[in-house]
């Protein structure tokens, strides 16, 4: 597996399975369409951050998956630890930051609205700043760097709601920090109705609407 001995990239992501993933998406394209969706942005995660020239960490919601999408000789394979998404993305950080790397970002494995130069200038960004930070447009982030520890960032947070960025830059006032550019994360059918790329997901739900006028 190539290593890189200072940066680190960990992705979290959630194991596919019909009726566990994306379901605010799946209120309205239905279980199955969302189960494909989230498929096709896990293929775009993977794309994404198989060349970065950093050491990858991909860490399971449920349960390790072998032969998956993540190929093993890429992607160090790990499992989420704790009971809410703030404490597994800190114990994330501080294994990292134990294993000796320097600077680490983590991402999700939903974010279609984002590329490898994004990631390579994330991690440039961390040369000069001790945080990064990706704003998402509904109101959390989309990823978050460090190369120093800080357990703030993770607690006291409403996960999942539009005040979670808000209170992360409290958390980092008077830190030297650099906000990247805003992106979109998918969790509603308004993030992807309107791009080609997830059209072919949606055609049953445009001819159901058709047909029920």
């Amino acid at each position: 597996m190539k290593k890189n001995n200072k940066n680190l990239l960990i992705i979290f992501t959630r194991n596919p399975e019909l009726g566990k993933c994306k379901t605010r998406l799946a209120a309205k394209v239905g279980d199955q369409n969302a189960l494909d969706i989230y498929k096709f942005l896990l293929t775009h995660t993977v794309n994404i951050t198989k060349d970065l020239d950093v050491s990858k960490q991909v860490h399971y919601s449920v349960a390790i998956r072998d032969n998956d999408i993540w190929e093993n000789s890429i992607f160090d394979k790990k499992q989420q630890i704790g009971k809410d998404l703030g404490i597994r993305m800190q114990n994330a950080f501080k294994q990292g930051f134990a294993d000796g790397y320097e600077t680490i970002i983590i991402i999700g494995s939903d974010m279609y609205d984002m590329n490898m130069s994004d990631l390579k200038e994330a991690f440039n960004q961390l040369n000069q700043n001790d945080f990064v930070v990706g704003p998402a447009k509904d109101g959390g982030y989309y990823l978050l760097g460090m190369r120093i520890f800080n357990p703030d960032v993770f607690q006291n947070k409403e996960w999942g709601t539009a005040t979670v960025l808000k209170d992360t830059l409290i958390d980092l006032k008077n830190k030297k920090t650099k906000l990247l550019q805003l992106r979109n994360d998918v969790d509603y059918y308004e993030d992807i109705k309107d791009i080609k790329a997830f059209q072919p997901f949606l055609k049953n739900i445009k001819n159901d609407k058709k047909t029920n006028k």
